[in-house]
């Protein structure tokens, strides 16, 4: 098992001292399992000389080929090829046009799946992560990045500057600890599919005000 690295934030002393990133075999495992293990860890940007993180509340697995909700279910293409990758790394895809949602890869490399980030509790960064959803600097936290398209935004994720980067590394995108527990995880049907709508692969932090929804 890879030992984990240790990150010193360059850019603001608001920050704890040491951030550790998840090592890659973290991630080295079926998406089911990792998928309630990132709550209560941390999904950090650093861009524009800022921190912009917060706390994983909402996540969900999707298994690869063999699930029809999964974008590798057809196959590698070009679009998901991060997907059959090695594990850690970004996959950021487009919805409606609009949208960006970003996933992390599961399993070893030539195994498809991963875990979609729905929803994340701000932590560092607040301000700029209003401005960057276009919201007053009054409004509700939940507003912020409850939800994978909000989450995105309040990060400056977009494909062009994060698919494929390795978040175990301390660089523009990584996924880290800081000793949190997280609380009592819930299970449920994931959310915005049409198919395999039955399988309970959606997975939250019970009770908090983050959540992207309530069922």
């Amino acid at each position: 098992m890879e030992s984990a690295t240790t990150f010193s934030n360059p850019y603001a002393s608001s920050l704890p001292v040491e951030w550790r990133p998840l090592p890659r075999e973290f991630f080295n495992r079926q998406p089911e399992i990792v998928a309630p293990q990132l709550l209560g860890k941390l999904l950090v940007r650093r861009i524009h000389g800022e921190i912009l993180a917060g706390r994983i509340v909402e996540t969900e697995a999707y298994l690869g080929e063999n699930d029809a909700a999964a974008h590798a279910a057809s196959g590698q293409t070009p679009r998901n090829a991060v997907l059959f990758g090695p594990p850690g790394f970004a996959y950021v895809y487009r919805i409606y046009g609009i949208h960006y949602c970003l996933n992390v890869s599961c399993l070893p490399a030539g195994n498809a799946g991963c875990v979609l980030f729905r929803a994340l509790e701000p932590v560092v960064g607040v301000t700029q992560m209003r401005r960057n959803r276009g919201l007053s600097d009054r409004g509700d936290l939940r507003s912020i990045s409850s939800g994978p398209g909000r989450l995105c935004a309040a990060l400056e994720i977009t494909r062009e500057a994060c698919n494929g980067l390795d978040m175990t590394a301390a660089g523009e995108l990584m996924l880290c600890e800081d000793g949190d527990a997280g609380g009592s995880v819930t299970r449920s049907r994931r959310v915005g599919i049409r198919k395999d709508v039955h399988l309970p692969l959606r997975f939250s932090l019970a009770g908090n005000r983050c959540v992207s929804t309530r069922r």
